[in-house]
């Protein structure tokens, strides 16, 4: 059995690898990938470039290894390794894959290839990737195994666990779905359950008949928050008339929420929606990042046109000039705090749009206080840092620190609240938008208040 590595021997292996590779010791490579968990594999070729990737993956010795290796890699890793493979290898690698990853790995080809790929499937298999290929991406049935274990409802306990002990073995079979004689999901029983009820008793009488499951048009993020919120191993997946379809597995939710909290991450940060961005050429990444960076150019166009609008202020006195950076800095880091806090309750869960007035308000007052606190610590250090004698000088610093900071806050906490309202993706909030607002207002609100105490 395959033993997983630790961290600190990822370097070593990767090291020996290379080593391998340069000097073309393939059957030594061969030896050692034979010896490496498929996961630690996938995770090592991440490090590579796409040649050594391929050749790394063509070395793996079965192609029951090379099919555990794909359920560990990135999209954008299996469209590279896979690019040139043959419709009948890969075919081959099917034989060990579940039907919604097969599904997934042939979405990612062009039509043709799709094509050709679909005609080396199993039969049996075909119609159950047919299917999930036809549902919306990032859907509950896009992401469903049809490898479940299903009975009637009038099924004997005696005749499930015979049943259940004649099927080949599958690590996804958490729970016995059970359905009526329309073939639509009526219960749940736990193996536990089943193994420890007496023997002469229906599945209907054990059954759970208060289901939680996602139809296949439900969001994956939304599957993924019901799983974690009852600590599901499985989740069911009906149609709208009820009919079991298939599942959604725990390792399945697993990578959603990881790549949902990628894709969130990627988006605060303003560098697109792309949860393969790292693997992207230059050029592509650089087209993802545009739009964010043109809204933050808008946001300092703004900014230097308030700038200079109020440039007599600033000949007057232009040391008033020498806090704009920091007004603008401890607004826009205040703002992405409360935007992150925001973002993360909704994606867990834990926020309700519905009531959000108590924690919008929560906000600004932590604003407010922060604001007070900072606002005074610069305000009175402002003239002894400066070394000028302009009389309320700190009066105007602090105010206008005080004042950024808790419009910040309110506009960090409201903006994707606002936005999930509006049905839009709230991650898009943070980054570049949320601090180009803030920054617009920052300078603004400082060369008013110096206008008023000042002038």
């Amino acid at each position: 059995m395959k033993k997983a590595i630790f961290s600190t021997e990822i370097s070593l292996l990767r090291r020996t690898i290379q080593r391998l590779l340069r000097r073309k010791a393939n059957a030594n490579l061969t030896k050692i990938l034979r010896k490496t968990h498929p996961a630690d594999v996938a995770l090592l070729m991440r490090g590579f470039g796409s040649s050594d990737q391929k050749n790394i993956f063509n070395l793996c010795p079965t192609f029951n290894y090379k099919a555990k290796v794909l359920e560990e890699l990135d999209e954008a890793l299996i469209e590279s390794v896979l690019i040139d493979e043959s419709s009948t290898n890969i075919s081959k690698m099917f034989i060990y894959l579940d039907t919604n990853d097969q599904a997934a790995i042939i979405s990612m080809f062009p039509e043709e290839k799709q094509k050709e790929i679909l005609e080396k499937i199993e039969v049996e298999d075909l119609e159950d990737v047919e299917e999930i290929m036809s549902y919306p991406d990032d859907s509950a049935g896009s992401i469903m195994t049809k490898e479940t274990f299903t009975l009637n409802q009038n099924t004997t306990i005696k005749e499930s666990i015979k049943k259940l002990q004649a099927v080949p073995e599958n690590d996804k079979i958490f729970y016995v779905y059970v359905l009526d004689n329309k073939e639509k999901l009526v219960g749940v029983v736990s193996l536990r359950n089943l193994v420890t009820s007496k023997n002469t008793k229906k599945l209907k009488e054990i059954m759970i008949k208060d289901i939680h499951a996602a139809t296949s048009e439900t969001d994956q993020e939304e599957v993924a928050k019901t799983v974690a919120q009852y600590n599901y191993l499985a989740l069911p997946v009906i149609n709208r008339q009820n009919k079991f379809l298939g599942v959604v597995t725990i390792d399945d939710v697993v990578d959603i929420v990881r790549e949902e909290a990628s894709e969130d991450f990627l988006q605060m940060a303003g560098v697109g929606k792309d949860r393969e961005i790292l693997l992207k050429s230059p050029i592509e990444n650089a087209q993802s990042r545009a739009p964010w960076i043109f809204a933050s150019l808008i946001g300092g166009i703004c900014a230097a046109a308030i700038i200079g609008y109020f440039d007599h202020l600033i000949k007057e006195m232009i040391v008033l000039a020498a806090f704009i950076p920091v007004i603008i800095g401890i607004g826009g880091n205040i703002g992405t705090q409360s935007s992150t806090i925001i973002v993360r309750g909704l994606a867990t869960g834990r926020v309700d749009v519905g009531n959000t007035s108590s924690l919008v308000i929560k906000e600004i007052i932590v604003g407010a206080i922060l604001g007070t606190l900072y606002g005074a610590l610069i305000g009175f250090a402002s003239e002894p840092i400066t070394g000028t004698g302009i009389d309320n000088l700190g009066l105007v610093v602090g105010l206008s620190i005080g004042c950024s900071m808790t419009i910040a806050t309110a506009v960090g906490a409201s903006v994707p609240l606002i936005l999930k309202k509006l049905s839009f993706d709230p991650a898009i909030s943070t980054g570049p938008f949320v601090t180009t607002a803030i920054d617009i207002l920052g300078v603004a609100l400082y060369f008013i208040i110096a206008s008023c105490i000042l002038l």
